[in-house]
């Protein structure tokens, strides 16, 4: 279904949104220092079609940060009544709600007439206000239904839901920067904004797929591809560099990321390790499933998930380059769930834990009780299913 239109013929796609932040300062009002209130003008192709306003307060750049924000009335002076102690510190009851209480952002405003009015695009446009104006240090408040000095206060409340927002005192929800829970949850809604944008604004909340086994989206696949050829590149440098060098505490790179009991290892060892990028990455390619047939593999894979992460985050041109074309799922560049999904365990990863040095001996009590198996560098590469190794004569890419 494409994005549906209006009764007067406007086409409604989220993916036409866009923000324009506005702040005006006097450079002599030593009063912005503390506070700043910044609207956001929301445009749908490039027409202006609301407002979205926050603030910006600044606990160790105000004087007294309670009487400033309370100062400026409304929801403001409401949060500094719960938030704040009179001589300007946080109060107690909040230095307990937030992991690390810095500095608040106060979102007191946001006008988003119909057909627009849809809790995903309302916390899509809190959360891209939050990753412009904020930190971890920050705590994110937002109004409660019903709070009558809040214009779309209701349709804020939601936002605030879909963005992990705790409730604390009366009329407020808090997004605690610090903590992870709202950093996945803004990721969550950035993709349910895309299946809006590609089967419209009707699309449902929830997909029925128990019966589905879990996979890789196409989009997932692409970048995970990327990941892989960016990390075999860089290992097969490194192997031409160490040649059978031993590693150190001290050492840096690629191979020197890897667990510790590797460390000894020579040239040839990581030559099969470099390869297992390649072979993950010709899976992607070829269209087959991506399943780890051995140690090294899943260690690959999990270097190249946390490296796609990473892509993600800091090569959005790449990426859209690489998904171009592809059709478009909540499910996309969804890392945690790779994590979680494309491996039967996660023993390798143990291999990191200092204080489970001798795991990888078979002879060991948690590896027997555990049931690993070829946790020992010598044989990471030996496959789990003989019957369905890889052709031992497919040699190396270097």
């Amino acid at each position: 279904m494409a994005p549906h239109a209006t009764s007067t013929g406007t086409r409604v796609d989220p993916a036409q949104l866009s923000l324009e932040l506005r702040h005006q300062h006097r450079l002599t009002d030593r009063s912005g220092d503390g506070l700043q209130v910044w609207t956001a003008r929301i445009d749908a192709d490039g027409e202006p079609i609301g407002t979205l306003r926050a603030a910006r307060c600044g606990y160790w750049r105000s004087g007294n940060l309670y009487e400033r924000m309370t100062d400026e009335g409304g929801f403001l002076a409401h949060v500094a009544a719960q938030a704040l102690t009179p001589d300007g510190q946080f109060s107690s009851e909040f230095e307990q709600a937030v992991e690390m209480p810095n500095s608040l952002l106060v979102v007191d405003h946001l006008d988003l007439p119909s057909p627009w009015q849809h809790p995903i695009v309302a916390a899509a446009l809190v959360a891209a206000l939050i990753d412009r104006f904020t930190d971890n240090h920050y705590a994110v408040v937002l109004p409660t239904a019903g709070t009558a000095a809040v214009p779309g206060a209701a349709l804020l409340h939601q936002a605030a839901e879909h963005l992990a927002a705790d409730e604390y005192g009366e009329g407020m929800l808090i997004i605690d920067t610090c903590m992870a829970a709202p950093e996945h949850a803004a990721d969550q809604v950035r993709q349910r904004l895309q299946d809006l944008s590609q089967h419209g604004m009707d699309y449902p909340d929830d997909e029925t797929d128990e019966d589905h086994d879990w996979e890789p989206t196409p989009r997932t696949r692409a970048v995970l591809r990327l990941a892989l050829e960016d990390l075999s590149r860089t290992a097969w440098a490194e192997v031409a560099a160490l040649g059978d060098e031993q590693l150190t505490a001290r050492s840096a790179g690629l191979f020197a990321s890897l667990p510790r009991l590797t460390f000894g290892q020579d040239g040839g060892w990581r030559r099969q390790m470099a390869r297992t990028f390649d072979d993950l990455a010709a899976d992607l390619t070829e269209g087959r499933q991506l399943e780890p047939g051995c140690t090294g593999e899943e260690m690959a894979l999990h270097l190249a998930i946390s490296r796609a992460g990473e892509i993600t985050t800091d090569r959005p041109r790449m990426v859209a380059v690489a998904v171009g074309g592809l059709p478009v799922h909540r499910d996309d560049l969804d890392w945690e769930a790779c994590s979680d999904l494309l491996f039967q365990d996660h023993d390798v990863l143990m291999l990191f834990d200092s204080s489970m040095d001798g795991i990888d001996a078979p002879g060991n009590q948690v590896n027997q009780a555990l049931g690993m198996v070829n946790l020992s560098p010598g044989d990471w590469f030996a496959p789990f299913d003989p019957d369905a190794a890889r052709d031992a004569a497919r040699g190396f890419r270097h």
